[in-house]
């Protein structure tokens, strides 16, 4: 959910990009995996199956690739979150990616889930072009959720209450695209900039997933304006919105939209 600082500069909310860790088992059951017609789409672009996965947290797309076939290293700058990945079978080096050390290394797609917005965007445009083979692929994705209004009108009421003087735009959630629209357009602007690529392709992908309500107040907490809070706070924000989905019978079916940024390495002439 953006704020003022992250529609602006999220990679400089460091604190808020590395407290996902704190309930690293929870976000690995709660968060949802990635389209497979994407995952298929970037394997099937890039030259050859090795990936680099940025900011890849505990695995979720690092697995998928993994089942595609493809051979998959994780960079992953919080140690509690890689040791997940790690112990599900993802081999992960911890690090920033603008800080990380190829050594040499070369890989033909790298790949950020949720995650490239963590990256700085000049820094992290120029070293993917650095560490992809000739046609390599660059694909930045990110889900986008809608939330049925009586949940989001619940959470956004009880949130500006507890935390007011929070910089959160909890009016995001009421038209979800349009607010992370900046963030997409940047990210293609920097991959512009940044020497190698071709112009960035915008791929979308619109799906559906049912959640009970035990379900989704599990998820909740994972949110990064969440992970912070207090308990009582936390606590509170999930009796709220539990209730909000007790009135539509238990549980609602949530609408995704999956957006990836992608580009080509381009080829030496």
């Amino acid at each position: 959910m953006p704020t003022s600082t992250s529609r602006q500069e999220p990679h400089r909310a460091r604190q808020m990009a590395e407290s996902f860790g704190v309930d690293a088992e929870r976000y690995d059951r709660t968060r949802p995996a990635y389209p497979d017609a994407l995952v298929r789409r970037i394997v099937a672009a890039a030259p050859g199956p090795d990936v680099l996965d940025v900011g890849c947290g505990t695995g979720t797309a690092a697995r998928q690739f993994q089942q595609a076939g493809c051979r998959v290293l994780g960079v992953e700058p919080d140690a509690r979150m890689a040791d997940v990945a790690r112990r599900t079978g993802v081999d992960v080096e911890v690090a920033t990616f603008e800080a990380w050390d190829p050594a040499g290394r070369t890989f033909d797609a790298v790949v950020a889930g949720t995650a490239w917005h963590w990256v700085d965007p000049v820094v992290g445009a120029a070293k993917a072009a650095q560490v992809l083979r000739p046609g390599g692929l660059l694909a930045a994705f990110w889900h986008v959720f809608r939330l049925p209004p009586e949940v989001a009108d619940a959470f956004a009421a009880v949130y500006r209450r507890l935390v007011p003087d929070s910089p959160v735009d909890v009016e995001a959630q009421k038209a979800p695209l349009d607010r992370y629209e900046p963030m997409f357009a940047k990210a293609a602007d920097q991959i512009r900039q940044a020497d190698g690529f071709g112009d960035p392709e915008r791929w979308r992908y619109e799906w559906e997933k049912p959640y009970t309500r035990d379900e989704w107040l599990d998820q909740l907490p994972t949110s990064g304006i969440l992970t912070r809070l207090p308990q009582d706070q936390l606590t509170e924000i999930l009796d709220t919105v539990g209730a909000a989905i007790d009135t539509l019978g238990g549980g609602f079916t949530m609408s995704y939209t999956t957006v990836a940024i992608v580009a080509c390495r381009v080829r030496p002439a």
